[in-house]
């Protein structure tokens, strides 16, 4: 008694005939040997140089990692800028506990001064949680951090940004925008 397998109904259309028109790929093309290394072709070899050779080119982004890298330099940009907003707030909280006069007024002036404008407000009435040394240096200690930090996020979005531009071509500063007109 034999059985009959019946034949299997395919799911995927055939490799041979696409359904959808074939995708843009890079400029530069590059097969894959069956072991999963990549294999030189043609037009992977410069002109010139043979397929065994050692001279390899090298590899040009393609649109879409372009685009990738400058939306992430533009995103590290956005947060240096944010990180240079909160060094300006925390110095400028910093400069006002050393500087600003404050507790209760007398005469129409605070009597407490602060710590750098006057000699030192004694009196329990100048006691004040905020212009205590161990707060000023706390604070003096989150404006230097947040400084070194804005630093830091700047050169970095500096350096995407410049790793976004790198491949792509020169114009000459003659003919790009902004370039001094000649009528």
């Amino acid at each position: 008694m034999t059985s009959e397998v019946p034949p299997e109904t395919p799911t995927e259309p055939p490799a041979e005939t696409p359904t959808e028109p074939p995708a843009k790929t890079p400029t530069s093309t590059s097969a894959v040997t069956s072991a999963g290394a990549p294999a030189e072709t043609p037009a992977d070899t410069p002109s010139g140089a043979s397929a065994g050779g050692s001279a390899a080119p090298s590899p040009v982004p393609s649109s879409d990692a372009h685009e990738r890298e400058r939306r992430h330099a533009q995103r590290a940009e956005g947060w240096s800028i944010v990180w240079m907003l909160v060094a300006l707030l925390v110095w400028g909280w910093f400069a006002f506990l050393m500087l600003a006069d404050y507790g209760p007024e007398y005469d129409g002036r605070p009597v407490c001064r602060g710590p750098l404008v006057g000699p030192l407000s004694e009196g329990r009435r100048c006691e004040d949680a905020w212009r205590a040394w161990p707060a000023l240096l706390g604070v003096l200690a989150l404006a230097t951090l947040t400084t070194v930090t804005a630093a830091a996020t700047t050169v970095y979005a500096r350096v995407l940004t410049r790793l976004a531009h790198r491949d792509r071509p020169s114009v000459p500063l003659s003919e790009g925008p902004g370039a001094p007109s000649r009528g």
